[in-house]
């Protein structure tokens, strides 16, 4: 019950906090236009999974449409760098938490923060599996996983296949879908985001039963 109720304060806060950052979301758009786009989109990747609130997903999809035959190495590269900005994200708790605390608290990610903890002891390594596949915020966990002295190879490879099968499922479908597909995307992915998290926590709940 607590997990549930924790998804539902995300999914809240989460549509806030698109809101509030749509300038943002729209630069991104513009980005994946450019002529160096994948340099772009390796920064965001890297950028995202520690402290910029836009995903990676916004200028991956377009990327991938554009150009079907390169949807695999952009899909890729954001994976790879999406990694590394998390291992980013581990080092900042582990080594600069207390740093950051006081600003974290006053932001709209802490309620997150807090949720991240939970998972994470009662979840540890799925805790990252979920965050990195799901429109849950993962640098939020990023974090919360160095602050809390998580393992780091377990931590890193979990990060690994949950951003690796987020992003090649996004690359995968704008190739073989096309502009419908984007279309559907757009309009559906965060309903697909949660309904992987959920399946996952009853997966969890279950295995433990």
């Amino acid at each position: 019950m607590t997990a549930v109720c924790g998804i539902c304060r995300l999914a809240v806060i989460r549509g806030l906090f698109v809101k509030i950052f749509s300038p943002l979301y729209q630069r991104a758009m513009k980005w994946a236009r450019h002529d160096h786009a994948p340099w772009y989109l390796c920064a965001l990747s890297f950028a995202e999974s520690s402290f910029f609130p836009i995903p990676p997903d916004v200028m991956l999809a377009p990327m991938s449409l554009a150009t079907p035959r390169r949807a695999m190495w952009f899909a890729l590269i954001t994976t790879l760098a999406s990694v590394a900005g998390g291992l980013l994200g581990y080092l900042i708790g582990a080594y600069a938490f207390e740093m950051i605390e006081p600003w974290l608290r006053g932001s709209s990610y802490w309620s997150n923060y807090e949720i991240a903890v939970a998972w994470f002891r009662e979840w540890g390594f799925w805790a990252v599996f979920v965050a990195g596949f799901s429109p849950i915020p993962y640098k939020v966990f990023t974090i919360a996983a160095g602050a809390l002295s998580m393992a780091l190879l377990p931590f890193a490879l979990a990060s690994m296949v949950g951003r690796g099968m987020r992003f090649f499922m996004v690359a995968g479908l704008m190739a073989w879908g096309g502009p419908r597909m984007e279309a559907m995307l757009q309009r559906y992915v965060d309903r697909l985001g949660w309904a992987m998290v959920a399946a996952v926590v009853v997966g969890i709940v279950v295995y433990r039963v």
